[in-house]
């Protein structure tokens, strides 16, 4: 009896902890480059499955490959919320007829009109190569710098803020509700980026 008094907050606190982990929060591993240089590849997130998702949140979801059947978790930005009208005229993006600023894209909008990345895309010919013959950071799927997008009812529009390099809705479409796993708040690797999203 009396070890079980003594272990019993122990066991709890294990059973709230594993509640937790499956309910509210789950870690991801950052992969590739197309949220440079918000969060770089292989850095490590805590995200809450329960956040209440908005604009320019980070997110995590599901991607569906239609070709094999496969899913893949990608890590990109909330640009578009269901039902929202978006475009974009020469990297300006305007919701629903209003401007929406985008600060965390100032960095490499300035290197694309400096040298066209090609500094920051040294490691990565084909990059470098994007960034050569771009007319501007925020392009379509098919290279126009202007260009409209309805988000419809249900759906998030989901990009990645290296926007030459990110494939996302732009590309492979809108995402559902049931597609976002949840919202990145954390980062807890490299131990010198640790800190709230």
């Amino acid at each position: 009896m009396k070890l079980l008094k003594e272990w019993s907050p122990f066991a709890l606190f294990i059973i709230v902890m594993l509640l937790l982990r499956v309910y509210v929060w789950q870690p991801v591993i950052v992969e590739g480059h197309s949220m440079d240089p918000t969060l770089a590849d292989k850095e490590r997130l805590v995200i809450i499955k329960t956040a209440r998702i908005k604009r320019q949140d980070i997110v995590v979801a599901k991607e569906y490959n239609k070709e094999d059947q496969s899913t893949k978790n990608i890590v990109k930005r909330v640009i578009g919320m269901p039902g929202d009208t978006i475009s974009y005229n020469n990297d300006v993006l305007t919701v629903n007829g209003k401007v929406i600023a985008e600060p965390y894209l100032t960095n490499y909008q300035k290197q694309l009109a400096t040298d066209k990345l090609q500094q920051t895309y040294q490691f990565n010919s084909f990059f470098q190569s994007l960034g050569k013959n771009a007319k501007s950071f925020t392009m379509s799927a098919t290279g126009q710098t202007d260009f409209t997008v309805k988000v419809p009812e249900g759906q998030y529009f989901l990009m990645g803020d290296n926007r030459l390099v990110s494939q996302d809705s732009r590309q492979v479409g809108t995402f559902s509700k049931k597609d976002i796993i949840g919202e990145a708040k954390l980062r807890i690797w490299p131990f010198k980026k640790i800190g709230l999203l």
